[in-house]
């Protein structure tokens, strides 16, 4: 056995040309607004930040609460289950087939998600969208589960702060996922019943049916940089008033000069801020 063909060469070869199963998925991340190239670690050391624009990647719901929440640490609220297809929809592909699908890829039972941890040490109520599935599309789980977010924070009298990041209502729930914009309305009005904070940060996009309800209700509404924030699409506007928009047109900076938004809020502040906000208004601390 020749021990330079057999032994040193592959080793060699293989240090000149690592095999795919070598390379980690993830090792690189192709930003979506500059497409420059950020390593893996560095990204997520950042938040999920561009290091060269700035750019707010979007996050899942567990990334979400576990920059926001101390130490990581958190409890997922319980939302009540409704009823699936109620419409039996079908296009290229049943409903109840791509739905499972998206439960399969994303490990969640739909686009929203509530947890109850503290920020600095002082007890928040957080329902965070994934759009991820279907779009972060509001349907009557979304629906009820703002309700059940709401319901949550006045039992343990907290504040709830929603995290909003949906092309809109769910066209294959029809006029039953329009349904859920007068009823994440009510969600509002729980709270403001029960005199708790109710605070918003719109991700990028928030679009369509939230847009135009509960999304712009927030006693304080926060923005993400760059977030498109809008109801209809900017061709669509476009073709109707027969004019060209501003290129900033539906974005955090253009609807914060408009005195649509309170503030825009960079990714590695928010649990400052959210923590300096939560010691004006908290009277109880979550145990």
């Amino acid at each position: 056995m020749n021990w330079l063909t057999n032994f040193v060469r592959p080793k060699i070869h293989s240090l000149i040309h690592p095999s795919k199963k070598e390379i980690p998925d993830n090792l690189w991340h192709k930003c979506r607004s500059c497409e420059q190239m950020i390593f893996g670690k560095d990204f997520v050391s950042n938040l999920y930040v561009c290091h060269h624009c700035n750019h707010h990647e979007r996050l899942t719901p567990s990334d979400r609460f576990s920059q926001l929440f101390d130490k990581n640490e958190f409890t997922l609220v319980p939302l009540r289950e409704v009823i699936l297809d109620p419409l039996q929809f079908k296009d290229t592909k049943r409903y109840k087939d791509r739905f499972r699908d998206y439960q399969e890829k994303t490990k969640q039972k739909d686009a929203l998600s509530v947890a109850e941890g503290k920020v600095k040490n002082q007890g928040l109520v957080v329902a965070a969208f994934n759009f991820s599935f279907m779009g972060g599309s509001m349907g009557l789980y979304v629906g009820q589960g703002l309700v059940d977010a709401a319901r949550h924070a006045i039992v343990r009298r907290l504040p709830l702060l929603v995290i909003p990041c949906s092309g809109g209502a769910r066209m294959q729930e029809g006029i039953l996922s329009l349904m859920q914009m007068p009823r994440s309305i009510c969600a509002v009005e729980l709270l403001r019943e029960a005199r708790l904070p109710y605070w918003v940060l719109l991700a990028d996009p928030t679009t369509g049916g939230v847009a135009a309800s509960f999304a712009m209700l927030g006693d304080i509404t926060f923005a993400e940089p760059k977030a498109v924030v809008g109801f209809a699409g900017r061709r669509v506007i476009e073709e109707t008033i027969r004019e060209k928009l501003p290129d900033e047109f539906q974005t955090a900076e253009y609807l914060l000069d408009h005195g649509m938004i309170d503030q825009i809020v960079e990714r590695k502040d928010m649990r400052e801020i959210f923590g300096r906000l939560l010691s004006l208004v908290s009277t109880t601390k979550a145990s």
